[in-house]
């Protein structure tokens, strides 16, 4: 059984084919998705894919592209959405200083707010960070002060010091596609030197990110399996340990979700 614990399935990328994706994706093993909200606007879009599939759930959240459409978001808000039966995390939030699409006051008014949403409901926190690792690191160890919450780096591409810092107050990690690229031996090294064996999760990220031997193309859930290979490569596990071992993962961290039978 594989879990994709990254999709973006929402939108105008997979409107015209989404039940044959879906259908793909079941074919090549994948047993469960979870849709990613990365903003409040799409949660009804989102929220009604998870619940038109028992195999898929869904989050809420606004990704810190993001943060500026919202700047009043609170906690309370999310925790009223995150009481839809289908969610099982809170997020995609985080930390992202490339683009600059938003303030960095904003994105970190916006990841306080889901910070202590996640606190209070339980439920994971799914992080992205993109040339922040410093910045995410440290707001991590005040938070974690103030009060535990699940935490998961997902797409994780950060360096050492964020895997470090971050492994050692419990969170969980993501590999996506990016582990397969032939010039991501950084990313590698990292899952093989600081990411916790037993905290080790794999997603698409799609339609973003297809691993190979599919660079280039549109991503889907069906393309997990090369991702699964990618990680067991880079740890030296095989497909059946690693597919053991992300999956059992996966569910101790999203301990709301009903395994499948």
């Amino acid at each position: 059984m594989l879990i994709d614990s990254h999709t973006n399935l929402h939108g105008e990328t997979f409107a015209e084919d989404l039940p044959d994706v879906l259908d793909r994706a079941r074919s090549a093993g994948v047993r469960g998705m979870i849709a990613i909200c990365c903003r409040l606007a799409d949660f009804e879009a989102v929220s009604a894919i998870a619940e038109a599939h028992d195999d898929i759930w869904c989050t809420i959240g606004a990704h810190p592209h993001h943060a500026k459409d919202r700047p009043d978001i609170c906690a309370d808000e999310l925790i009223e959405i995150a009481s839809h039966p289908k969610v099982i995390g809170i997020g995609e939030t985080g930390l992202d200083f490339h683009y600059g699409y938003s303030p960095r006051e904003e994105q970190f008014q916006s990841l306080r707010a889901h910070i202590d949403a996640a606190r209070r409901t339980d439920l994971p926190l799914i992080l992205h960070t993109r040339e922040a690792d410093a910045e995410m690191a440290d707001l991590l160890e005040e938070e974690m002060g103030r009060g535990a919450f699940r935490a998961l780096l997902h797409c994780y591409t950060g360096g050492p010091e964020l895997a470090r810092r971050g492994a050692a107050l419990g969170a969980y990690f993501a590999a996506s596609g990016i582990i397969t690229f032939k010039k991501a031996e950084d990313v590698r090294r990292v899952f093989r030197d600081h990411v916790p064996v037993d905290r080790l999760i794999i997603e698409t990220d799609c339609p973003y990110l297809a691993p190979m031997p599919h660079r280039g193309r549109r991503n889907e859930p069906s393309f997990l399996p090369d991702v699964l290979a990618g990680v067991c490569e880079t740890l030296g596990w095989t497909k059946e340990e690693g597919e053991t071992r992300t999956t059992e993962a996966f569910f101790r961290l999203f301990s709301k979700v009903e395994r499948p039978l």
